[in-house]
């Protein structure tokens, strides 16, 4: 039987913020692959090319730029349109258990952009048309809609791709989404680039268990925010006998895994440089866990940035950016605060580890500017 509401335990803000730092890996390094850390971190947000890179530095002992890459090529980790319809590294078996239940979201986003572009036309014709171009060989966004106006004409080419991306599955082929690679991405059905992969479609109550491993503990409205999908308060109700319910300073009602990790609100956060559009900052409704309303403006830009962030005692405290010239790299710190001695000297450290993760090649120069 649920407890009363105000009987619950009641988790503070810090004891939130510990507990998706740890499933995060942002309180300690861990030792994985590439695979079992894109699993466990349910998808990487990944519409730029090297913030997965940088996001899975962060959370990895000694971890190679290399091992990511050769993953993709490998065909172990794809990169995708997933959550909020946007684009995502996902291991293969994820990526085919998941992508159905997602489907909502992407005619969602179709709707949204390009309603007024494709009123009156026979959609499920374009989508065939398009699939049989994919069938052929895989194509650039651009060059798909391009072959697709040659029979619709007078049809915006953009919206006439919008329609194929959200609703074919599609991978974005390597070398598109690798470390520094900024061209068109080819594009090919999944099913055809992952081949025969035994996975079980999920359900999203899967779904909610998988987020919660690796967001909770969280709220309804969080997973929503993370997923774009609707109706997790029915999914709640199924599970719930199975979930620890808490509540949250604000009395927001809390669900998490019952063996999940909860750590002492009082442990150690070392200091950590976050990658733009990192999930950390993606996944929740509330971000307050790790970053302050009066921070905000500061980090998601107007032209749709979301800043790297620089995390202090587990709170954003600063964002970061790497600035290049000619043989030279330096990494340009903004803090939010006045920081302590101990707390620059660890984000300097942390940043000289991240310039020569980034470096472009032997003999470069960096640098750290910290004002």
């Amino acid at each position: 039987m649920a407890l009363p509401r105000a009987a619950r335990e009641v988790l503070s803000l810090r004891a939130l913020n510990r507990a998706t730092l740890a499933r995060q890996m942002l309180l300690a390094r861990r030792r994985l692959t590439v695979t079992q850390a894109v699993e466990r971190l349910a998808g990487l947000q990944a519409q730029a090319p090297n913030p997965p890179y940088i996001g899975l530095w962060s959370r990895l002992e000694g971890f190679q730029r290399e091992q990511l890459t050769e993953a993709m090529r490998k065909r172990r980790i794809v990169r995708m349109s997933t959550m909020r319809a946007t684009l995502h590294l996902m291991t293969a078996s994820d990526a085919l258990a998941w992508r159905p239940l997602l489907e909502p979201v992407h005619q969602r986003g179709l709707l949204g952009n390009h309603k007024k572009a494709l009123d009156g036309i026979d959609r499920a014709a374009v989508v065939e048309a398009g699939r049989a171009l994919l069938a052929e060989r895989p194509h650039a966004s651009a060059e798909l809609g391009q072959a697709l106006g040659l029979r619709w004409k007078g049809r915006e080419t953009a919206s006439l791709a919008g329609l194929i991306r959200n609703n074919v599955p599609l991978a974005h082929l390597p070398p598109a989404g690798t470390w520094n690679s900024h061209q068109s991405a080819l594009l090919q059905p999944l099913d055809d680039w992952l081949g025969v992969i035994d996975a079980v479609p999920a359900t999203q109550d899967d779904l909610l268990l998988r987020y919660l491993a690796a967001f909770g503990p969280a709220t309804l409205a969080d997973a929503g925010a993370w997923s774009g999908l609707t109706g997790w308060k029915a999914v709640a109700e199924r599970l719930r006998p199975q979930l620890r319910v808490f509540t949250g300073e604000d009395g927001q009602e809390l669900f998490d895994l019952s063996r999940a990790p909860r750590p002492d609100p009082d442990t150690p956060a070392p200091p950590r440089l976050v990658a733009e559009w990192d999930n950390l900052l993606l996944s929740h409704a509330d971000r307050s866990r790790v970053l302050s309303e009066a921070h905000r403006a500061r980090v998601f830009t107007v032209n749709g940035i979301v800043r790297g962030t620089v995390l202090l005692d587990g709170f954003v405290a600063g964002v970061w950016k790497i600035e290049r010239a000619k043989n030279a790299a330096t990494m340009v710190l903004e803090p939010f605060t006045r920081w302590s001695k101990a707390d620059r000297a660890g984000v300097e450290k942390e940043a000289l580890d991240l310039l020569a993760f980034a470096s472009d090649g032997e003999g470069e120069r960096h640098a750290v500017h910290l004002p």
